[in-house]
C-alpha cells in the first residue's frame, strides 16, 4: 500500500499491532510477555543510560550510497534541497508488500537463502525431504548478522549468523507437542553460523562460490572455553568434566569483525531452549536461573526429550555454557571456535571491538532485554601490528584478559522535566553523563559477595549489585569511523514507567516506549567516564513525543524499533528495524546524517517482505547487503498456510535470505 503525502509527510498504512506472537515464541521464548527477570531495586539518579561501543565491523562503507547521487523520480516527501553526502536516494514509502522494495534506480538479487548449499557436495534444498545431514551442509535458518572479509585473491568471505528456528515454518504438518527426533536434529543443524566465499558476478552483485573455505558451525560443533571462568566448577557437566569444551552455539544474533580479522557473534536468548528450571531445588541455583529467564516445564521445542543437556533438572550447569561472545576464524575452516568468558555471560546482541590509542582493545556489548544493561571490556594486553602469524595469535588472545565494566547513566535536567511524555527538557536535548563501574578483572572481583568466576558466569547479578542503569533493550552498538562517537540502538520497552517497573529517566524518557530510541556517546575508550545524548526518539514524526536530532520532522521517514547499526564512509548512520508493524508497515533499512545541518534527516532506503525483520546491514563500496529474517512469520500462518512467497515467488514457502542491493 503506497504512502500518501500529507502536509509534506507520510500517511501510514494500517496493518495493526507489533511483532507477531509466533515470532515472540520462537525467537525469545516470549520474553516480553514474561515478568522482567531484572527485579533489582537499583537507584535511578533521575537519569539513565549506558554505553556500548561499535559493532558490525566497520566494513568499507557507503560508496554504494556515496555514489548514488540522484536516484529516481516521482513524488517524494519534502526534504532539504541538497541531500546529505552519500544519501542522495529517493526514500521508499512504508508499505506492506511481499517484496524487498528499493529506491528507484537500484537493482536487487538474492545472494543466499535458507537451504542453499554451503559446503561443496551439499544437496540441493528440498523442503519436503529435509534431513539433518543435509542441513549441516546447507545455509541455516533465520540469518541475522552478515559481514564480508577480504581474501588475497580479491574474493571475500561472507559470514552469517543463524539466530533461531521457527519450527512451524520449517516443517509441513509440524506438531509442536510431538516433534520428531529428525526434526529436532534438523533444527540443531539450522542454528549457528555459515561461512561462504563470494565473488563478483558480471553485474557486480556478490555470488556464492562453493569453496574449501566454506563452513557450517552448528549446535554439533565443538567450542573451546577460554578466559578466567574456563574450567570453573560452574561450567562443568557430566559430558564435559573439564569445563573447557562446549558442544555448539545458538541464538546467535548480531556480530562484528575484530581488528585481527576474526568474527565475534553474540549468543542471545539462550534461556528458551532449556526445560524444567522448576525442578532445580537449590535456592541459589534457582535464583541464578530466574535472573536469566529460564522457565518451568517443557521447552517450546522439546529438545530435552532427545538430549538430557537441555533438561535443567538433570544438568543445571549446561545453562551456564551458553550466553557468551563466541569467536570464529573464517580463514581457517579447521579451527576450533572459542567462547570468551572474560566478556561476561548475558543475552548478548554482540560485542564490537576498537583499538584504543594505547593499543589496548575495547569491546562494547548490550544485553538485549528490557531493563538490562550496557557493558564494556578493556583488555590488559595491547594489540600487535602487522599480519604475521605470531601477531595474529597474540591478538586473538586479547579478549581473554581484561576488565569488565557496566554502565551507569545520569541526566542533566531536573527530574520534573522528564515527565514520560517524550517532551524535550528545557535545554532542548535528552543528554547527560555516565560512568563505567568495574565488575571484574582477571581473577579479581570488584563486586562484594561475588567471586570473579561468579561475576563472569552470572554477570547480570553482579551488575545488579553495583547499581547499573536499567535500559530499554540495548541492542546493537557501533562506533562511527568518522566522528569517533559510539551509537547504541535501544529497541523498545513497553513496560518502561508503568506500575511496578522502573520509572522514566532522561536516557529512557517515554512511558511505554514501544518505538525505541538511538543513543549517541562520547566515551573515553579505556577510561571510566562518558557523555551522552539521544540522537533519535523514534516513532511517527507527526507525534509530539518523537525527536530526530533537531531536524524538521515533516522531512523525515517514520521509524520504529531500531535494531542493527552500521556506518558508511561518510559517517552516516544506517539502521535496520525490528517490529515496524508498531507503525503499520514492514521493517526496513534507514540512513541518517549524525553531523552538520542535516543531522537527524532520516530516510528509508529499503523495506523487507511481510512478516520479515531487517538484519545484518553491510554498507559496502559496491552494494548493500541485508538479511531478511523470518519472512511470512505472521500469526495464523505456517508452512502449510504461507502468507509470504518471498523470495522464490509462485506458491513457494518463504525462506530467510541475504539480499544484495546496488545502483
Amino acid at each position: 500500500m503506497p504512502l500518501q503525502p500529507r502536509r509534506s509527510h507520510w500517511t501510514l498504512p494500517l496493518l495493526g499491532g507489533g511483532r507477531a506472537q509466533v515470532t515472540c515464541r520462537y525467537r525469545c521464548g516470549d520474553q516480553c510477555g514474561q515478568p522482567p527477570s531484572n527485579d533489582s531495586a537499583n537507584t535511578y539518579f533521575g537519569d539513565l543510560l549506558s554505553g556500548v561501543f561499535g559493532r558490525r565491523g566497520l566494513l568499507r562503507a557507503g560508496a554504494v550510497l556515496g555514489a548514488v547521487g540522484v536516484v529516481g523520480t516521482g513524488p517524494t516527501p519534502a526534504r532539504a534541497a541538497t541531500p546529505p553526502v552519500g544519501l542522495g536516494f529517493t526514500p521508499v514509502r512504508p508499505n506492506s508488500g511481499d517484496a524487498v522494495v528499493v529506491p528507484e534506480g537500484y537493482e536487487q538479487r538474492i545472494v543466499l537463502r535458507w537451504g542453499d548449499p554451503v559446503v561443496p557436495g551439499a544437496p540441493e534444498f528440498d523442503f519436503d525431504d529435509q534431513t539433518a545431514e543435509a542441513q549441516e551442509r546447507q545455509f541455516g535458518y533465520n540469518n541475522d548478522f552478515c559481514t564480508l572479509l577480504p581474501l588475497p585473491d580479491g574474493r571475500r568471505l561472507m559470514v552469517n549468523n543463524h539466530e533461531y528456528t521457527s519450527e512451524e515454518f520449517l516443517f509441513s504438518g509440524y506438531d509442536g507437542e510431538n516433534p520428531t527426533e529428525e526434526q529436532v536434529r534438523i533444527a540443531w543443524a539450522a542454528h549457528g553460523l555459515s561461512v561462504v566465499v563470494v565473488d563478483r558476478s558480471d553485474d557486480g552483485a556478490p555470488t556464492v562460490v562453493l569453496d574449501r573455505l566454506n563452513r557450517r558451525i552448528t549446535l554439533n560443533t565443538e567450542f573451546e572455553v577460554r578466559g578466567p571462568a574456563a574450567s570453573s566448577e560452574l561450567l562443568k557437566t557430566p559430558s564435559d568434566p573439564s569445563g573447557r569444551r562446549v558442544r555448539g552455539t545458538m541464538n546467535n544474533c548480531s556480530g562484528s569483525v575484530t581488528p585481527w580479522g576474526t568474527v565475534l557473534s553474540g549468543e542471545e536468548n539462550v534461556h528458551q531452549y532449556f526445560a524444567h528450571a522448576d525442578r532445580v531445588t537449590d535456592p541459589r541455583t534457582k535464583r541464578r536461573l530466574d535472573r536469566y529467564g529460564f522457565m518451568a516445564g517443557e521447552s517450546e521445542r522439546k529438545w530435552e526429550r532427545f538430549d538430557s543437556r537441555w533438561d535443567l533438572g538433570r544438568e543445571p550447569n549446561e545453562a551456564n555454557r551458553f550466553g557468551w561472545i563466541v569467536e570464529i576464524d573464517p580463514h581457517d575452516p579447521d579451527s576450533t571456535p572459542v567462547k570468551h568468558t572474560a566478556l561476561g555471560r548475558l543475552k548478548h546482541e554482540t560485542a564490537t571491538v576498537r583499538v584504543a590509542e594505547d593499543g589496548r582493545v575495547v569491546a562494547y556489548m548490550g544485553d538485549d532485554e528490557a531493563f538490562e544493561y550496557l557493558y564494556k571490556f578493556v583488555s590488559h594486553g595491547t594489540m600487535k601490528p602487522g599480519g604475521s602469524a605470531h601477531a595474529r595469535r597474540h591478538n586473538m588472545s586479547l579478549l581473554e584478559k581484561g576488565t569488565l565494566y557496566v554502565a551507569r547513566f545520569s541526566g542533566d535536567s531536573p527530574a520534573a522535566e522528564i515527565d514520560g511524555s517524550g517532551a524535550l527538557p528545557a535545554d532542548g536535548e535528552f543528554d547527560g553523563s555516565g560512568e563505567w563501574l568495574p565488575l571484574a578483572g582477571g581473577a579479581k572481583s570488584y563486586v562484594p559477595g561475588f567471586t570473579a568466576e561468579e561475576v563472569y558466569v552470572f554477570t547480570r547479578l553482579a551488575a545488579d549489585a553495583v547499581g547499573a542503569t536499567k535500559m530499554d533493550r540495548p541492542e546493537d552498538v557501533q562506533p562511527n569511523p568518522v566522528n569517533g562517537r559510539v551509537y547504541c540502538a535501544l529497541t523498545n520497552n513497553s513496560n518502561r514507567g508503568t506500575p511496578g517497573h522502573a520509572p522514566v529517566d532522561e536516557t529512557n524518557p517515554r512511558i511505554g516506549n514501544k518505538h525505541g530510541h538511538v543513543l549517541e556517546m562520547d566515551d573515553d575508550a579505556t577510561g571510566t567516564r562518558f557523555s551522552w545524548t539521544l540522537l533519535l526518539v523514534c516513532g511517527d514524526p507527526e507525534d509530539s513525543n518523537t525527536y530526530f536530532g533537531g531536524f524538521d520532522k515533516s522531512r523525515v521517514s517514520p521509524i520504529s524499533c531500531p535494531d542493527n547499526l552500521a556506518f558508511d564512509r561518510h559517517g552516516n548512520l544506517w539502521i535496520t528495524t525490528d517490529s515496524s508493524a508498531a507503525l503499520g508497515a514492514n521493517d526496513g533499512l534507514y540512513a541518517v546524517p549524525v553531523d552538520g545541518p542535516q543531522r537527524g534527516c532520516l530516510k528509508q532506503f529499503l523495506s523487507v517482505p511481510r512478516g520479515a525483520e531487517t538484519c545484518g546491514p553491510v554498507i559496502d563500496d559496491e552494494f548493500v547487503l541485508v538479511s531478511a529474517q523470518h519472512p511470512g512469520e505472521v500469526d495464523g500462518a505456517d508452512a502449510d498456510h504461507p502468507v509470504s512467497h518471498w523470495p522464490d515467488g509462485g506458491d513457494s514457502r518463504p525462506r530467510p535470505s541475504v539480499v544484495a542491493v546496488w545502483r
